[in-house]
């Protein structure tokens, strides 16, 4: 079964930086594509970061460009979301995801809550 668990979210202050964990299972992890995602309170999901699984390639939302990096780990089957510079507009619930770019969202975790607020 596939199994995606994020971790790492918590309460920060504007300002102030936090990484975001995603370790996969169940699958060759290292032969897909992933993305972080967002859903802000009472706004649609909105993408945040994505990476390709050959190549490191990356991909940002307009929102976070600049301020956000994504990496991956492939043998320890993990995703990074590094964030920095936090704005209180960047409150949400994160989810990792498997796919991206030309393939669409295959599973989601649970997500994680980030709140940034002073």
């Amino acid at each position: 079964q596939v199994q995606l668990v994020e971790s790492g979210g918590g309460l920060v202050q504007p300002g102030g930086s936090l990484r975001l964990s995603c370790v996969g299972s169940g699958f060759p992890f290292h032969f897909f594509h992933m993305s972080w995602y967002r859903d802000p309170p009472g706004k649609e999901r909105e993408l945040v970061a994505s990476i390709r699984a050959i190549g490191g390639t990356t991909t940002y939302g307009d929102s976070v460009q600049g301020r956000f990096f994504i990496s991956r780990d492939n043998p320890k089957n993990t995703v990074y979301l590094q964030m920095n510079n936090l704005k209180p507009e960047d409150t949400a619930v994160y989810y990792c995801g498997r796919g991206g770019y030309e393939v669409g969202i295959m599973n989601w975790g649970q997500g994680t809550q980030v709140t940034v607020s002073s």
